[in-house]
């Protein structure tokens, strides 16, 4: 029974949903409702994760160190495009960027911006923050940066304000819905050495196979 007008009560079914029924209604509701915006963020995440883990390349990755070249290589792609989506609606100059790439942040770090960032990793200000993101905050950011790409294109945005806003709300729905998951704040997780590094090793290790150096 539920209550309705001036204490009334009346029966009400309770329906329990498939999760494909969950998935066909938040594709084709509102999102500028809440609950709309989080469930459509949240399939989006879950078909990017699949999709990333059925590319050959991620199916070979074991430790953490390769999954955070392959998405880092990812992120370094889907900014290019976002940087075009970007241009398109209006962000010119590089000062336009970096305040378009602010709003990203602030949505997906709860306020924070580059130089929050900075402080709160406890980086230099020449280290990337990119470079020092471990796998699960590089997935994160990969997928703020491809949705909104998307939203730019698909709602053909125009103007500087606009694709601020965009970023930012896009930033701010992927960080609800790490939330919702239970999982921790981009902000709070441990940085990791630079991938620069990572990235000699694999290179020198190539080499040594190539010539046969690894051999005892």
């Amino acid at each position: 029974m539920i209550q309705v007008g001036k204490g009334a009560k009346r029966p009400a079914v309770n329906v329990k949903l498939s999760r494909y029924a969950c998935y066909l209604i938040v594709q084709n509701a509102d999102p500028a409702k809440e609950v709309v915006a989080l469930g459509q963020t949240y399939f989006a995440i879950q078909t990017r994760l699949q999709e990333i883990r059925q590319m050959d390349d991620y199916k070979t990755l074991d430790t953490e160190g390769e999954k955070r070249l392959f998405l880092r290589n990812e992120l370094k792609k889907h900014n290019v495009q976002l940087a075009e989506a970007a241009h398109n609606a209006g962000v010119i100059t590089n000062i336009d960027y970096a305040i378009f790439q602010n709003h990203g942040y602030k949505g997906l770090y709860g306020g924070l911006d580059a130089k929050g960032i900075h402080i709160k990793k406890d980086l230099k200000k020449s280290q990337k923050i990119l470079d020092h993101m471990g796998s699960t905050e590089l997935a994160a950011n990969l997928f703020r940066a491809t949705q909104t790409e998307e939203k730019l294109k698909r709602e053909n945005t125009k103007g500087k304000y606009r694709a601020n806003k965009t970023h930012y709300e896009v930033g701010e729905k992927v960080r609800k819905t790490i939330e919702e998951l239970g999982g921790t704040m981009p902000e709070n997780l441990p940085s990791s050495d630079s991938i620069k590094k990572l990235e000699r090793r694999v290179k020198t290790d190539s080499k040594n196979i190539g010539t046969g150096h690894d051999k005892k």
